[in-house]
């Protein structure tokens, strides 16, 4: 478990399952803009926020609860998925539920989830996709001392239309520099 100020980012548990299901898959508008897979009707017993037997650092993904740390409720679900340890390198995953959002959460899952990357994993470089028009997640990837790379264009099919996805980076030595929200250095204690 990772604790921060306001979440911690801990491990799924089986009744977090049909809280992200509703909030998060059965939210079609929200889930195209966000699954690179089009939306399909799946009963909570075949969500894709089950983890099952495999789906571990060795299958190049680890999964994260984000979560109340008063309450123990489910705020989100957050990743690194496309974990490479020959390239050291990762991509970041993120969801949070209408009852979390703008609240500043994102930035503080980012901070987590770059000190897990960096310092458990031993990752050289995280990175970021989103929708160009998805400005919270721009704002956060900024906050947490990510770098806009540039623009893929037309990339992602979103509800009948291409759009353009913006990418994000952020290295270790960035990271550890100082590139976290709260100013302090990548060793600060999580």
């Amino acid at each position: 478990m990772f604790q921060g100020q306001r979440l911690v980012l801990r491990t799924r548990l089986e009744s977090d399952v049909p809280i992200l299901h509703r909030d998060l898959y059965d939210d079609v508008v929200g889930r195209v803009r966000t699954d690179g897979a089009p939306w399909i009707p799946r009963p909570v017993t075949n969500s894709p926020f089950i983890v099952k037997p495999g789906d571990d650092r060795s299958a190049g993904v680890a999964v994260f609860t984000i979560a109340d740390p008063d309450t123990d409720e489910p705020l989100g679900s957050t990743l690194l998925w496309g974990i490479d340890q020959h390239n050291r390198s990762a991509h970041i995953g993120l969801a949070l539920r209408p009852v979390a959002r703008g609240r500043g959460l994102a930035g503080e899952t980012l901070a987590l989830l770059s000190h897990y990357g960096f310092r458990i994993l031993g990752l050289h470089r995280l990175g970021i996709e989103t929708l160009t028009d998805n400005e919270p997640m721009i704002r956060a990837a900024l906050a947490a001392g990510y770098t806009r790379e540039g623009t893929i264009r037309q990339s992602a099919w979103v509800d009948g239309s291409m759009r353009d996805e913006a990418t994000f980076g952020l290295l270790a030595a960035e990271w550890a520099a100082g590139s976290r929200p709260d100013g302090a250095p990548g060793s600060a204690a999580v």
